[in-house]
């Protein structure tokens, strides 16, 4: 494999894209940072297919990055293989509003073949290739420059690696017959919605302890002004304010601007500038949560009584029984939701009652459900036995 030196202009990144247009599948990576910011600083883009590999300065000055933005959002020819790629297909996103299409992700192909939810790239690389990945250059700051060629070499090794596993696993699941069984997996950390950002719903990530309609729908109005104040500034969230004060002024909202300098956490300038202002106003235009926004009284079991909670508690029992015979990953059969709305009664739209999910899982938990199949144990075993 060719290995290029760093791309730091347009034309040689558009020769490369042309070039790699041609390929059926390439490898992706970034490095990024966002310690410091709300946005995630795109530092460096690794690509690769079969024959060549390059790593893509986006920092350099006067780069244009569309040659490669357009391979990844627009050329439906060329499949993208990333490893846990979420965090890269949300930068993708941030610059497009678009993702990646078609998209193969190793991480969750992993699971179809038995090797655990969530196993690390390295882990990965050395179960497949035997080879033990220096980690060396993981903590390195990528937005500063020169980088170095241990750096470099480190990054481009991601992809490098990843355009070999991929066919070998491509291989396993055809072999196993379970590739149809990641289409939907695939398509849906494809979807734009998993990555845009919406103030109004941001609350919902911040713990609070009150259900009474109107601290809720503080929290909603003042965690709307955070993300957007945020965003506007280039921030972390948490650092413009902690979830914890979030929370604080929820419950014990402040009278006037002035009690502001009083609140754990802000700073005692809120108490007459104008960002203080403006949390001040969110406040003041707050409505109560709605009926219909507002959470479960049991956020770990929505929708579920006690006998509910217990049936779905077999549910997930019978998982790990039927995952651990598939030799595939729990959590690819089968989520909590999805779970707990069969337990409560629900039986359309549950991805666990069509297709593969069904023959593997949904027919035998319709069955523990309706009373036709029970749990006993046979040589030490947990097994599913028909009731008489």
């Amino acid at each position: 494999m060719h290995i290029h030196p760093l791309i730091t202009d347009t034309a040689t990144l558009t020769e490369l894209c042309s070039r790699l247009a041609k390929s059926p599948y390439v490898a992706v990576d970034t490095e990024f940072m966002r310690e410091n910011t709300y946005w995630p600083e795109l530092c460096l883009v690794q690509i690769a297919d079969a024959n060549e590999a390059a790593a893509i300065d986006p920092l350099a000055d006067g780069i244009d990055l569309t040659p490669l933005l357009d391979l990844l959002v627009d050329n439906e020819d060329v499949l993208k293989v990333v490893h846990a790629g979420a965090q890269d297909i949300e930068i993708v996103h941030n610059l497009t509003r678009r993702t990646p299409h078609p998209l193969f992700d190793t991480q969750i192909a992993a699971m179809a073949l038995g090797m655990g939810e969530q196993v690390g790239y390295s882990n990965l690389v050395e179960s497949m290739t035997g080879v033990k990945l220096d980690k060396g250059a993981r903590f390195t700051d990528w937005s500063r420059r020169p980088l170095d060629k241990r750096q470099i070499d480190y990054a481009i090794g991601d992809v490098t690696y990843l355009i070999q596993i991929f066919p070998r696993m491509l291989d396993k699941l055809r072999a196993t017959g379970r590739g149809a069984w990641l289409n939907d997996e695939m398509e849906r950390i494809a979807d734009a919605a998993n990555y845009v950002n919406e103030p109004e719903l941001s609350w919902q990530r911040i713990k609070v302890p009150s259900r009474k309609a109107e601290v809720l729908g503080r929290l909603k109005a003042i965690a709307a002004f955070r993300e957007r104040e945020a965003q506007r500034k280039n921030l972390p969230r948490g650092r413009l304010i902690k979830d914890e004060t979030l929370a604080d002024i929820a419950v014990h909202p402040p009278r006037s601007q002035g009690d502001l300098a009083k609140v754990r956490g802000l700073a005692a300038s809120w108490a007459g500038n104008e960002i203080g202002a403006r949390l001040m106003s969110a406040l003041e235009g707050a409505a109560p949560l709605s009926d219909e926004e507002m959470p479960p009284r049991d956020d770990r079991r929505p929708g579920l009584g006690k006998d509910g909670a217990l049936v779905a508690d077999l549910l997930k029992l019978l998982l790990k029984v039927r995952s651990k015979e598939a030799d595939v990953a729990p959590r690819l059969i089968a989520r909590t939701d999805d779970i707990d709305a069969l337990a409560a009664g629900r039986r359309d739209g549950l991805q666990i009652l069509e297709g593969w999910r069904y023959d593997v899982f949904g027919k035998d938990a319709l069955a523990l459900i309706e009373g036709r199949m029970g749990f006993s144990v046979k040589g030490g075993k947990m097994v599913m036995s028909e009731l008489s």
